[in-house]
């Protein structure tokens, strides 16, 4: 992620805030969930042209989050949903917790009880440095257990239930991935354990103690002008996966999709493209529900804490004959 944030300062601004190590905890501190204010509006597809919907999608809703800069609201890098509830990791180790408002006809049309608490290294510290709290992805399993994947120091770490976050992790098996801009990227919870993926390719199921290699890293990593995945959630109905995809062409073409992957990790039909004219952005996060006809995909976007992007929620329903 840092190296598209690299990339991405030529393309707006060039300045992505607060990377490097710093002598004190980076972030994390043991305790509870701490308010966090935040404006949310509401934001459609933008202007057409840049949007293509496969038959059977449809968008319904979404939220613009805005935090002044500096705030720890900023990064955030994944999402999944928990009875109603959004659960989202930053990419500087912190993690964001809120309610999801609708409106009459089941679109997304708020956010409210925004908080925050600082995720933990093993010692039950703050990170030492941003690169150590560079948390990218997390999964919550049947039983409530919470996981979140950092990428460029890899690790798999297990902070227990929700409602009762451990201050100190347990390790899980991590795919073998490098350290760096190209590692552990999507994370997703299923019925056998979990899957995660690189975005550099590969895909890897994981249990506590090994994780098997489903698709194999390619020989040499995607380029940031090809599509790379940044997010994962497990399609409800099963059979399958959803993931969200994003690609970056200089000096202005950011796109991002959402497409199936099917049991064998194999890439699935595309059912949303995201590209300028229309709303875009650099989206990290996918988290899928059961829906009232279908399933409810949610993707989220990482602003880099940089004053020319958005932190910004987008909702599809997805009829089941989409979604076999």
């Amino acid at each position: 992620m840092r190296r598209l944030a690299a990339v991405v300062l030529t393309w707006l601004l060039g300045a992505c805030a607060g990377a490097g190590a710093v002598s004190e905890p980076w972030r994390g501190t043991a305790g509870g969930w701490t308010p966090i204010a935040a404006e949310i509006r509401p934001i459609g597809l933008g202007a057409p042209g840049g949007v293509r919907l496969a038959p059977g999608v449809r968008f319904a809703g979404g939220l613009q989050i805005v935090a002044p800069r500096g705030d720890r609201l900023h990064g955030l890098s994944d999402l999944k949903l928990v009875d109603g509830d959004f659960i989202a990791v930053t990419d500087a180790g912190d993690l964001v917790r809120g309610r999801l408002g609708f409106d009459r006809r089941g679109r997304l049309a708020g956010l409210s009880g925004l908080r925050l608490r600082g995720l933990t290294a093993e010692d039950g510290r703050g990170f030492p440095s941003k690169a150590d709290g560079d948390a990218e992805s997390l999964a919550i399993t049947a039983d409530g257990d919470l996981l979140v994947g950092f990428e460029q120091r890899p690790r798999l770490w297990s902070y227990g239930p929700l409602d009762g976050l451990r201050d100190r992790p347990s390790p899980r098996a991590v795919p073998p991935v490098p350290p760096g801009n190209d590692g552990l990227e999507a994370l997703a919870a299923g019925p056998d354990g979990l899957r995660a993926a690189a975005e550099g390719g590969g895909v890897w199921d994981c249990a506590p103690l090994r994780c098997v290699e489903v698709v194999a890293p390619p020989a040499t990593p995607p380029a940031i002008a090809d599509w790379r995945i940044t997010g994962m959630d497990r399609d409800p109905a099963g059979g399958g996966w959803f993931v969200v995809e994003r690609l970056y062409r200089a000096p202005f073409d950011m796109r991002a999709r959402l497409r199936r992957m099917d049991a064998s990790g194999r890439p699935g039909p595309v059912l949303a493209t995201l590209g300028l004219p229309s709303t875009t952005d650099n989206f990290e996060g996918v988290a899928a529900t059961a829906g009232v006809s279908g399933t409810r995909l949610y993707i989220l976007s990482d602003d880099n804490d940089n004053p020319r992007q958005r932190t910004l929620l987008l909702a599809f329903d997805v009829e089941p004959a989409v979604t076999p």
